[in-house]
């Protein structure tokens, strides 16, 4: 009776076990598909855009708009996104790739740079990395004034660098992963 017991009470604790492994597995797949969608759907507005004859900027001259230096990002980008209202920024690129700048300064992009752009700041930066010492994740990135020669980079510290290092977008060099 007790070895029965005993096989029973494994029984439930090993059906626990599963039952928690199957919920994990579950929000791991219902997390990728949404990932999936919502790059889906933002491709589809971007197509959408493009079919209706709504023409975007480059994203130099986006930057410029907003008072940021037109060569931040590398001359390979692929589209880029960005909600006015959200002010939400997507620029997209075909590889992990880096690019060496005139002020000697390395930046590494993902395939996927999320910020908010704003006047003369880009905020909250997903996926875009510098070299000091080691790779650091970059931040933010601003600039005071229009009449300023510096562009502040936050990656864990504030430095600033020389905005005529990032006047026009440079070529990027293929980088295994990010």
């Amino acid at each position: 009776m007790e070895k029965a017991l005993t096989k029973v009470g494994s029984l439930k604790v090993g059906g626990l076990w599963i039952s928690k492994k199957a919920k994990e597995e579950l929000s791991n797949i219902t997390e990728d598909l949404t990932t999936f969608s919502n790059t889906v759907e933002e491709k589809a507005k971007w197509i959408f855009n493009k079919l209706k004859g709504k023409q975007l900027k480059s994203l130099p001259d986006l930057l410029r708009e907003y008072n940021l230096p037109p060569g931040l990002f590398p001359q390979n980008v692929v589209c880029y996104e960005f909600d006015e209202s959200k002010a939400k920024l997507i620029v997209y690129l075909p590889c992990p790739c880096e690019v060496s700048f005139k002020d000697s300064s390395v930046i590494r992009y993902a395939t996927r740079v999320k910020a908010i752009l704003l006047r003369g700041r880009l905020t909250g930066i997903e996926g875009m990395k510098t070299k000091v010492l080691v790779w650091v994740k970059v931040t933010s990135v601003a600039v005071e004034s229009s009449k300023s020669d510096k562009v502040w980079f936050t990656a864990g510290v504030k430095k600033s660098r020389p905005k005529d290092a990032y006047g026009t977008p440079r070529d990027a060099v293929r980088v295994e992963e990010f």
